[in-house]
């Protein structure tokens, strides 16, 4: 009877603490859409210079002479990257991995003419 209680009394402390946990998630993503967001121009421009490229996994990838500031956009874009690809992953009961190799698939299809993009099997290639 004594375990019953104490049962009841853990779900009760994790359902009030999972409440909060999720507004702070949500909250986490919407400033990484925002930080994402202001960074689209820079992301863009790194890619049009052909000093990034989309690879498989979902991820940008210096593909050329970046500047420090074009690195430090492309890490900044891929960490956000990884948070998205996590909390798509936990939502659909899938893995990050799986979710960043079906977003490259979509960024492989929307990319510029002239930029690059890794195909499935790995090799790198120019949009025409």
């Amino acid at each position: 009877m004594k375990t019953t209680a104490f049962l009841r009394s853990a779900l009760l402390v994790a359902a009030l603490l999972a409440g909060p946990i999720a507004v702070r998630a949500a909250d986490d993503l919407g400033a990484v859409k925002a930080r994402m967001s202001q960074r689209v121009g820079a992301v863009s421009a790194a890619k049009a210079r052909q000093v990034a490229g989309e690879n498989n996994q979902g991820y940008l990838e210096v593909r050329g002479q970046a500047t420090a500031a074009e690195q430090k956009t492309i890490a900044d874009e891929n960490a956000d990257r990884r948070a998205v690809y996590q909390a798509l992953a936990a939502q659909t009961g899938t893995t990050p991995e799986t979710v960043g190799k079906h977003r490259a698939q979509q960024l492989a299809g929307l990319a510029q003419r002239g930029e690059w993009f890794q195909d499935a099997g790995g090799t790198w290639r120019q949009k025409d």
